[in-house]
């Protein structure tokens, strides 16, 4: 059976006070319905999508459409006066004479996980029904007509609705024909209807606290929030024999996460180049930076993956460091990034490849005693955010690795010896990042932790 997911975004915002619909508010760069299509798009076991929009916005959607490269969309469809006739429309817009699954999902709920789309699916080959939902953590009340407590319901028993919901095609049709038929339209969710019927039981697969849905006006500063502060597992499952025959060049080559990658992707077939400032090339400086890849350029006539590892570590106090070694920790971190993407964008636009960049957890939050490198590393993931936008519609992939502490020169030098079960092997970091090099993933924070062999956000 074919999987699609039916996008509702045809709310019209009426609860954040804002003239335009919440699905088309921009946030982190991009209009939320973009954020959330981006989720359906790329996960590998959704076959078509299917957005409901309000009809006074339907030509908007399309502009937002035609500026993007969402291959998956198969259907564009008007909604209706209600969530549960917008649903019906979307539903009954699936391939007729054909049994199919089906995830219905909010538009303004940005940060669905991969896990739980995988979860929904999965349960849909036993249940003909399923409900993402986590347990309720406040007390819920029941208030009567006159707005005192009627009751206060044990918690043990409840849990709050999110989406996607999922069903097996017949299923929900059956529920929202019965529906019809009756003239029924006082529930607020397609599970409500199956329950309504008795159509089928509804397994609950548990969802996510950070499933946020977009409703008020604080929620658009959270979600500004979020954004900023996600990341995603690294995508381990990708086939690293497309690395044969390509060209890979490695700043910060010499030691490390960078040499490890070297010597990977060689091992892998990529005709791979690096260099680091003992073999000359010192990412401060952008001439040299540009100076190698064109060298490179000449010699290979392409460039399809770049990766800047090159990084520096100070401690201390910013009251009681010197401006210049300060200066230095800047450049190196954070100007060095900037010269390397810059500098790689001509060469990856032509053969429209990706580029890795590094930060780490602490970009998060500034840490003292590390404030110029916490700073410039999250300097790094801005900058990679930014970038990736700009460079969508030229094909140019550009992602930032977080891995956990990982046994490095640089890292012994500054913290000395450790207990090697509590740090990253560099060569985990560098399949990660031959994985992520290759994923169709751009503008992401991919971490790396220890034992992780899956990917998900």
């Amino acid at each position: 059976m074919k999987n699609y997911a039916v996008l509702l975004a045809s709310g019209t915002g009426e609860r954040l006070e804002n003239p335009l619909p919440k699905q088309f508010l921009k946030v982190a760069g991009r209009t939320l319905v973009e954020h959330t299509l981006e989720i359906f798009e790329r996960h590998s076991r959704i076959d078509g999508i299917i957005i409901v929009v309000h009809r006074d916005y339907r030509s908007l959607m399309e502009e937002i459409l035609l500026k993007n490269h969402f291959t998956k969309v198969i259907k564009l469809i008007n909604g209706g006066k209600s969530r549960q006739e917008s649903s019906f429309f979307g539903v009954n817009s699936l391939p007729e004479g054909e049994e199919c699954l089906v995830l219905l999902h909010d538009a303004v709920r940005p940060f669905l996980s991969t896990k739980t789309i995988d979860l929904c699916l999965d349960a849909l080959g036993e249940y003909g029904a399923v409900d993402v939902a986590i347990p309720a953590t406040d007390t819920i009340i029941k208030r009567d007509e006159r707005g005192f407590i009627d009751s206060i319901p044990s918690r043990r028993e409840l849990m709050r609705g999110q989406t996607p919901q999922g069903f097996r095609a017949s299923i929900i049709k059956e529920a929202h024909r019965r529906a019809q038929a009756e003239n029924f339209t006082e529930v607020t969710d397609d599970c409500g209807l199956v329950l309504r019927y008795g159509i089928s039981p509804i397994f609950i697969v548990q969802g996510e606290e950070s499933n946020l849905k977009v409703t008020y006006p604080g929620d658009i500063v959270l979600a500004d929030k979020l954004f900023q502060i996600r990341s995603i597992r690294a995508p381990l499952e990708e086939n690293l024999k497309g690395f044969e025959g390509k060209v890979l060049v490695c700043f910060g080559a010499g030691k490390g996460i960078g040499r490890e990658v070297v010597q990977r992707a060689e091992g892998l077939g990529a005709r791979v180049y690096g260099t680091s400032l003992s073999t000359g090339t010192d990412v401060c400086d952008y001439k040299s930076v540009r100076g190698f890849l064109e060298g490179v350029l000449l010699q290979e006539g392409r460039i399809d993956f770049v990766v800047n590892t090159a990084g520096l570590l100070g401690m201390g106090k910013v009251a009681d460091r010197e401006i210049e070694t300060m200066r230095r920790e800047i450049e190196v971190n954070y100007l060095g990034a900037l010269n390397v993407l810059k500098a790689s964008v001509a060469p990856l636009r032509a053969s429209r490849g990706s580029l890795v960049l590094f930060t780490s957890s602490s970009y998060t939050r500034g840490r003292a005693l590390y404030s110029v490198y916490s700073s410039c590393k999250a300097a790094v993931v801005n900058l990679m955010q930014g970038a990736a936008e700009e460079l969508l519609g030229d094909g140019v992939r550009v992602n930032v690795i977080n891995p956990e502490r990982t046994a490095t020169p640089m890292r012994r030098e500054n913290f000395g010896l450790e207990d090697p079960r509590t740090l990253l092997d560099p060569r985990e970091v560098a399949e990660a990042t031959l994985q992520t090099l290759l994923s169709p993933l751009t503008g992401q924070v991919v971490d790396v932790k220890r034992g992780e062999r899956v990917g998900e956000p």
